[in-house]
């Protein structure tokens, strides 16, 4: 327990930045989770959508900060290769 008020305000800021992040971190695997799931369907058209908002998911989480810019970049990469085989 901290004993100085800034260090209390600091300790508490960051429980909510580390909320912040594991919810944005937690919101960026389901999304991706829905894109694997629609893979081995036949409908073109969940398909796409659901590769939009992977994408999109994904920029979001490297533009916070949440994954690296290369992570960010391998993740789209693989899924921009599932999305072509799956054509």
């Amino acid at each position: 327990m901290p004993n100085i008020k800034s260090a209390a305000k600091r300790d508490q800021l960051a429980k909510a930045r580390n909320a912040a992040n594991r919810a944005g971190r937690s919101a960026l695997r389901t999304t991706l989770k829905k894109f694997d799931a629609a893979l081995p369907g036949t409908d073109s058209e969940l398909l796409a959508h659901s590769y939009k908002d992977a994408i999109k998911a994904i920029d979001r989480a490297e533009s916070k900060g949440l994954i690296h810019k290369n992570n960010a970049a391998r993740k789209k990469s693989r899924i921009a290769k599932a999305m072509n085989a799956a054509k």
